[in-house]
């Protein structure tokens, strides 16, 4: 029995051995795979850092008050130029470093000079030590906006140390230790001190300002592997600083403000509009994605001598420095306002924008007096990623003709700020990007029917043709404009809204009346079907009494007293007319009568009913019951009955009262009349639950723009999808203006998609669909089927 316990104990040993050894492989994988996605992340920042390093340190070589310091800036560029696969490789090794010293728990807290820290700091000159204080500000400023996502990554790298404490300094990814990596790295370019500071302004600028998508993204890999996910933080709420406002205590002074307005305006401005950090990196990401296809494509095309998809191959001549380039833009723009402004259709437009580049290059050579001219890969790919942006505006759908050529002419503007600041493509954010997805959400809804005042195509015109005329190189003109445009779209939107809403109020009044005729008819036609009943009350049943439903069921609805009566009127009216065979229902009759005329004259009233046919129908109908009870005393209640003072025999009454109600109408067509409105559209026949188009109508979501192509003039309409009926399931579409445009059954509307009479326009925004398409386009031309097509 000893044995046995001792041997189960041994067994249990050995498991939760292990469990505990796959335990800790579990977190060691882990780990590797929050160091990956660093490592990943950070190189992706990096690499964008530096390639806007080299055209700060030319702006401000160009800017510098002297020789001597436009030749330090032109040292720098040349270093960088030289080491920066070096530093970038360093700044990975040194990472990696960080996390394995964190694996094996001898990571230390990293070491940033700072006043009062170290005896040290008295052995650095001023300039060296408002380094280490810009790094610190750095530092301390990136940790207390990231406070929320650097707590949850702390807790969650503590379970992954065996529950060990991790806080930002033992952090491998926290603001500290990616400064000090990066400054470690930075030794080897051998840099003056103003220079290095401007470097790390940006490091400070494109890397630790995009930190929150990398924190993001590793607490919810951490969290999709089950290390504590039921952590919360919210995002702090970040103050920006206003340009030319004190700094907050303890930032860097002297040289290291200098560095700061250096970097604002070396073709770069400081806007800092909040944005979706995932939808941030997802941006970076596709931005390099072009980048690299841009670049292989260069290189595929230059080798092969090819011309095609308006590429010029960029060989021999001089170098253009990217002044030059902005100098020879800022000519061609001029010319623009005139030549862009003369393509009178799409094709004209797409050939002007062709010829932009190799007019760019003529031009730039003029100023070497040579046709042939070098220019920079990078700037080169941005032109040709600029042209493709505006070709594939100038093809479309979303954008209306007009609209297209209008738009279209803002290429070289656009290509300034490209090559001006890298963040066009790689931030949501950039004011030039947010105003031209503004103008193209505005287009898209444009129509000559829905503008006939002109006032969005002359706000549109007059955007394009003032940053035409008035921007140089001050980026802060798209900011201008963007906030412009939009202050006159918003007050063109109440307008729009409140006619917008009018139009659904009374769509809405007219379904729910046709929903209240559909619901009495088929009440009626329930107490009929089946019935001989006579023309009298037949009629006052499919007339009077039928209004009289939907008025109740208007005002009172289906749950209210008032309806129930009515309907009970109805049953009972219906019986009353029926031949009474038996003294019992001939009792029940008499005892009906009364509150059966009180009733009918209550609706008769509410219904309008004029009191002379009132008198008249109650005359019919005492003569009816008359004769039903064998008895010629009035069967309604003496106030109402009226004697025939013409002696006019009871049977005669009632022929009089058929043959009235036949000169009107019949009952037969009456029925049909109820009929129609109880039956609902039936699904077209050539639908089934797999069709595509239905499935495109049925999933369509209020705010879709829809362009409608009238089958007989061929006429173009666009409208959105303002209102889903919760009755009928009808779609409303109103245009830009609000105003009601049609109203369509999904059925119907499925139809016009299958014959192309309707398309559904894309809601994602111009900038992001260019950027996907130009990402196929690119890859597309690498395909062995695409290499006999032009690119």
């Amino acid at each position: 029995m000893s044995n046995s316990n001792d041997s189960n104990k041994i067994v249990d040993l050995q498991q939760r051995q292990a469990s505990q050894a796959g335990a800790v492989d579990r977190l060691g994988e882990l780990l590797k795979s929050v160091r990956g996605t660093a490592l990943k992340r950070t190189q992706g920042l990096v690499s964008t850092l530096f390639e806007n390093i080299d055209d700060a340190l030319f702006d401000l070589a160009e800017k510098a008050e002297n020789n001597a310091v436009q030749t330090l800036y032109f040292d720098g560029m040349r270093k960088v130029r030289l080491k920066r696969q070096l530093v970038e490789r360093l700044f990975q090794e040194q990472l990696g470093k960080v996390f394995n010293d964190f694996a094996t728990g001898r990571l230390q807290a990293a070491k940033v000079e700072a006043p009062g820290h170290s005896g040290d700091l008295s052995l650095l000159d001023d300039k060296e030590l408002e380094e280490s204080l810009a790094i610190t500000s750095t530092i301390a400023k990136a940790e207390s906006r990231l406070t929320p996502q650097l707590n949850a990554i702390n807790q969650r790298l503590s379970v992954l140390r065996g529950g060990a404490n991790v806080d930002d300094a033992t952090n491998p990814i926290a603001p500290a230790h990616l400064c000090q990596a990066f400054r470690l790295a930075m030794r080897e370019l051998e840099l003056s001190v103003n220079s290095r500071l401007i470097i790390f302004k940006l490091f400070d600028r494109y890397v630790m300002s995009s930190l929150d998508s990398i924190y993001d993204e590793i607490n919810e890999q951490l969290i999709q592997a089950g290390v504590l996910p039921h952590i919360r933080y919210a995002l702090p709420q970040v103050s920006k600083r206003a340009p030319g406002s004190m700094p907050p205590p303890g930032a860097a002074t002297g040289a290291a403000d200098h560095a700061d307005a250096a970097v604002a305006g070396a073709g770069m401005p400081a806007y800092a509009t909040p944005y979706d950090a995932a939808a941030a990196h997802l941006q970076i990401e596709i931005y390099n994605t072009v980048r690299s296809l841009l670049a292989n494509r260069r290189t595929t095309l230059s080798a092969s001598d090819a011309t095609s998809g308006g590429y010029l191959p960029n060989v021999g001549g001089p170098n253009i420095a990217l002044t030059e380039l902005l100098s020879a833009l800022t000519l061609l723009q001029n010319q623009a306002i005139v030549t862009q402004a003369q393509a009178s259709t799409t094709a004209d437009a797409i050939q002007v924008t062709q010829q932009v580049k190799q007019e760019l290059l003529d031009q730039a050579g003029k100023f070497h007096g040579t046709s042939k001219v070098h220019v920079a890969g990078a700037d080169e790919d941005t032109i040709d990623l600029v042209g493709m942006l505006f070709e594939f505006i100038l093809q479309d759908r979303n954008l209306p003709p007009q609209m297209q050529a209008l738009l279209g002419r803002l290429q070289i503007p656009f290509l300034k700020v490209a090559l001006l600041d890298k963040h066009l493509f790689a931030q949501k954010a950039h004011p030039a990007r947010q105003l031209l997805d503004a103008m193209a959400q505005a287009c898209m809804g444009w129509s000559e029917e829905s503008d006939r005042d002109h006032r969005l195509h002359d706000k549109v015109k007059q955007t394009v043709e003032s940053l035409l005329k008035d921007f140089d190189d001050d980026l802060g003109i798209f900011e201008r404009a963007r906030t412009d445009f939009e202050s006159f779209l918003e007050s063109n939107k109440k307008r729009a809204d409140l006619a917008e809403q009018r139009a659904a109020e009374a769509t809405r009044g007219r379904e729910k009346l046709h929903s209240a005729r559909r619901i009495s008819a088929r009440e009626i036609l329930k107490r009929i079907e089946g019935r001989q009943l006579p023309d009298i009350v037949h009629n006052v049943l499919t007339r009077p009494w039928a209004n009289y439903l939907v008025l109740t069921l208007l005002r009172q609805g289906e749950d209210s007293n008032e309806w129930r009566q009515a309907l009970r009127f109805a049953d009972e009216f219906a019986w009353s007319a029926e031949p009474k065979t038996t003294d019992a229902e001939r009792t029940r009759l008499k005892g009906l009568l009364p509150p059966l005329e009180k009733n009918l004259r209550h609706g008769l009233a509410t219904v309008a009913y004029h009191e002379n046919d009132v008198k008249q129908l109650m005359h019919e109908l005492n003569a009816f019951y008359a004769r039903m009870l064998n008895s010629g005393q009035s069967a309604l209640s003496q106030s109402s009955a009226e004697t025939d003072e013409q002696g006019v025999p009871p049977l005669e009454i009632v022929s009089k009262a058929a043959a009235t109600a036949a000169a009107v109408d019949s009952p037969v067509e009456e029925e049909i009349v109820l009929r129609a409105e109880v039956e609902q559209n039936p699904p077209d026949a050539n639908y089934n639950a797999d069709d595509e188009c239905l499935k495109q109508a049925k999933e369509m979501k209020v705010g879709t723009w829809v362009e409608f192509t009238d089958s007989n003039s061929g006429a173009k309409e666009r409208a959105k999808l303002s209102w889903i009926s919760p009755i009928s399931s009808k779609y409303l579409f109103v245009n830009r203006k609000g105003l009601k445009v049609s109203d369509k059954t999904v059925f119907a509307l499925a139809a016009e998609i299958r014959r192309g009479a309707a398309v559904i326009l894309e809601e994602v925004p111009l900038f992001d669909r260019a950027l996907d398409a130009i990402v196929e386009r690119l890859k597309a031309a690498h395909t062995p089927a695409a290499s006999e097509q032009p690119a």
